[in-house]
């Protein structure tokens, strides 16, 4: 990890929600999403916030060996966004024990608040973590 990497650490994101992002795109063999509304789904608004924890602490790791898993997220999904409206994601790291990162993050799509909680990340060597998903494909039944 470089140097600067410290708590107060805040970035910004933007996407457009294409419908490839809405709830019947999140499983598509499952009958009973592809019936529902065309919103942006929580399952891609989960990664979008991840993505936006990603990009903010990205310019301090040593990429591509060092990178960042995510190992929980505590985020409210409080209101529907339709197809093509603008989402902003905004994060914060507000703590870093070692290698754990927490953040508090939020979500607005112009007109409502659609998310917000917290989100914290692990930061990896890649090459060890390989190892050890090998050794468990190793292990399966």
């Amino acid at each position: 990890m470089k140097d600067g990497l410290k708590a107060g650490l805040q970035y910004t994101h933007t996407f457009v929600v294409p419908q490839s992002k809405t709830v019947p795109a999140l499983y598509p063999e499952a009958n009973e999403f592809i019936a529902m509304p065309e919103v942006f789904a929580t399952g891609f608004l989960v990664g979008f916030l991840e993505w936006a924890c990603i990009k903010a602490i990205h310019p301090y790791l040593d990429w591509p060996q060092e990178q960042t898993v995510g190992t929980h997220i505590n985020v409210s999904h409080q209101a529907a966004t339709p197809i093509g409206l603008a989402v902003t994601a905004h994060v914060e790291l507000i703590a870093l024990e070692g290698r754990k990162l927490t953040f508090r993050v939020e979500a607005h799509d112009g007109i409502d608040l659609i998310s917000k909680g917290t989100h914290e990340r692990f930061i990896i060597n890649r090459e060890k973590f390989e190892a050890k998903l090998a050794d468990k494909m190793t292990k399966k039944s």
